[in-house]
């Protein structure tokens, strides 16, 4: 009976999946973390900024390998596809450890593009192998799904950076090594258990399925806080640290709770003798209608419908060349490039910007940003889905405000009046985090999920792109001009004045993908309304508990 209960296809083994999902989301940020180990590179080369920025971009450009992620979604299961990824991953970082702890020479320059690029790829796999498996498995729960992955994926460099302090005094050499072994190891776990299995049938499924996920949030929120406690305390001594260390996994194994009790519960209920009969009847219980067929199933999903002669409207099923024909796509994808690339840029400079502004050390402000970047999107993913349900708000609204907002984060980093990096910072990570967790579900709900994976992984492609424009382009130039005017040649500058202009033109780039959400915004009010309409229609007609009873 124990093997019954935690297959995969089991409720109790579904959630054991979307635990592994979350833990292997908890160690695939590690693409963010690259401040806390550029300037060691930097030293060891003997870079320019310029050129240490189009090492961060290098980084960024494995992600728009993860095209071959997106169309290998549609045809290997997830463990291969976690298998790819784990395996990239750790040769990646592995090498860029090897020449960080000086056990080789430094590389030649553009060999270390090519270690940096595959250890920003192997993140694709694991991140297109987790979500498009997952929303497919909760599809009822897309907002609260995107939310507490990519939650836990902007957790993951604090997570990464606190342990690393914690355990090594924050050594740039270990720091690296962790970015290659750990993932992989946790990679094996999703290998064992996470895959696609039947989604919820019922209302009762998917009432059960909201409660786990407001659990899974809490737990979350606990791990975010305990880590911005930390980060905001000061120096710790060696005993507080490992104490700090051992609680935090205690935490991160904690979400484990869910898919037990699911075991204990489904035992319960097996040792009925009237539980076949239960579940037969639920849906008619449930639904108070002619219980619902295999066949009917899929004309109820969004985004999901039956194959039509004339091209489909935004909210079907899309292919990726039907999808890239619409405006709809387009608006989404710039708006995406103004809220990330801009994001990425704070990111991949935040070593340089703190000490322009004399900070010695930055991983306050890179822990600061994962920690709020996590807020954003587990916020925005609950409450989106909250006011889809009550008002048929349109997601893309969310994605709308975090613009304008984050364009007030970059003009107070602009002013560099004190403190004002501490307050950039969080919004910076705020804003960033309600962008990635709002076009995840947006994109699903507006083109389908049968090709999501690729849909999804074009999306991604702004990365790279906005990498490349605001911190390889934009930061890059203007911080090395500004370094040889004070310095004679340097590449070292000292001042407010060093990113001002950089700030400018990013609050401009936000403004304008402001613009862009509020009018995708206001093209697909239907869509979400038919949404509302839809939740709204299969609400229950009679308890779901009763049918417990």
């Amino acid at each position: 009976m124990g093997e019954t209960l935690l297959s995969p296809s089991s409720s109790a083994g579904k959630w054991l999946g979307f635990v592994t999902a979350v833990w292997i989301q908890a160690i695939s940020g590690n693409n963010y973390t690259f401040s806390n180990y550029s300037d060691a590179l930097k030293s060891l080369m003997a870079l320019t900024q310029l050129q240490l920025n189009n090492l961060s971009v290098a980084k960024d450009v494995g992600k728009a390998f993860g095209l071959l992620a997106g169309l290998a979604s549609d045809r290997l299961p997830t463990s291969v596809l976690l298998l790819i990824g784990s395996v990239e991953g750790f040769i990646g970082y592995g090498v860029q450890w090897l020449v960080i702890s000086q056990r080789i020479r430094p590389l030649p320059y553009w060999q270390m593009c090519i270690f940096l690029c595959m250890g920003g790829n192997s993140t694709t796999w694991m991140n297109t192998a987790v979500l498009v498996t997952c929303i497919r498995n909760f599809r009822k729960n897309r907002g609260p799904v995107s939310g507490i992955l990519k939650g836990y994926v902007g957790l993951s460099t604090a997570i990464f950076t606190d342990l690393c302090t914690a355990l090594f005094s924050a050594d740039p050499s270990t720091f690296v090594l962790m970015l290659s072994i750990i993932p992989a190891l946790v990679c094996f776990t999703g290998i064992l258990f996470l895959r696609e299995v039947p989604p919820s049938s019922g209302s009762a499924q998917e009432n059960e399925e909201s409660h786990y996920f407001n659990i899974f949030n809490v737990i979350a929120v606990i791990i975010a806080v305990y880590l911005l406690a930390f980060d905001v305390t000061g120096n710790h001594g060696r005993l507080l640290s490992v104490a700090f260390s051992i609680v935090l996994l205690i935490l991160l194994v904690a979400p484990l709770a869910i898919p037990l009790y699911s075991v204990f519960q489904n035992w319960g209920l097996n040792s009925r003798s009237g539980d076949l009969e239960h579940q037969i009847k639920e849906p008619l219980l449930v639904q108070g209608t002619a219980p619902i067929t295999q066949q009917q199933k899929p004309q109820e999903k969004v985004g999901e419908v039956e194959m039509r002669p004339s091209p489909p409207v935004i909210g079907e099923e899309h292919t990726i060349v039907e999808a890239m024909k619409t405006l709809d796509f387009w608006i989404l994808f710039v708006s995406f490039l103004c809220g990330v690339g801009t994001g990425l840029a704070v990111m991949n400079n935040m070593g340089q910007m703190g000490l322009a502004l004399g900070y010695a050390d930055v991983s306050i402000f890179v822990s600061l940003i994962s920690i709020w970047g996590f807020f954003g999107r587990i916020i925005s993913g609950t409450a989106s889905e909250y006011f889809i349900k009550k008002a048929a708000t349109p997601r893309p609204l969310w994605n709308a405000v975090s613009q304008i907002v984050m364009a007030v984060g970059y003009v107070l980093l602009a002013l560099a009046l004190p403190g004002s990096l501490y307050i950039g910072s969080i919004i910076v990570g705020l804003c960033y985090g309600v962008r990635l967790a709002i076009t995840v579900a947006t994109a699903s709900e507006l083109f389908g999920l049968k090709y999501y994976g690729l849909i999804y992984n074009i999306l991604i492609l702004n990365l790279p792109l906005g990498s490349f424009l605001f911190s390889g382009l934009l930061a890059g130039f203007l911080y090395d001009a500004e370094a040889t005017s004070i310095a004679e040649g340097g590449n070292t500058c000292i001042g407010a004045h060093c990113y001002r202009l950089v700030f400018v033109v990013m609050a401009l780039a936000c403004v304008l993908g402001f613009g862009l959400d509020v009018v995708l915004a206001f093209r697909t009010k239907n869509v979400y309304s038919k949404i509302y309409a839809s939740k709204k229609s299969k609400k229950p007609t009679v308890d779901p508990s009763s049918t417990c009873k």
